[in-house]
């Protein structure tokens, strides 16, 4: 799958979604309380699924586990690169 969410998601990624949601019965697997299907994103306890070694190995379902939003938020990617440090304003 593309890096770019440009385009929305694709039928392939919310089927693999969907199977990683059902595999872990609908339980976040970053705070394990329930995740309730009727909560529709961008509700913070909404569904979503978690790259746990970030998106380096794509979208395997075996590398993927179910997570609220803000628990997926909160993890974030461990491969990320941070932050560039600020840098000072300077005057006009």
């Amino acid at each position: 799958m593309s890096e770019s969410w440009a385009g929305g998601s694709t039928r392939r990624w919310r089927k693999i979604r969907l199977a990683v949601l059902n595999r872990d019965r609908w339980i976040c697997q970053l705070c394990e309380q329930p995740i309730d299907p009727n909560i529709r994103h961008p509700h913070p306890m909404s569904a979503h699924v978690h790259h746990p070694q970030g998106k380096i190995n794509g979208d395997d379902p075996d590398q993927l586990v179910a997570a609220h939003r803000i628990c997926n938020l909160r993890a974030g990617d461990p491969n990320a690169k941070p932050d560039p440090e600020p840098r000072p304003m300077t005057r006009w």
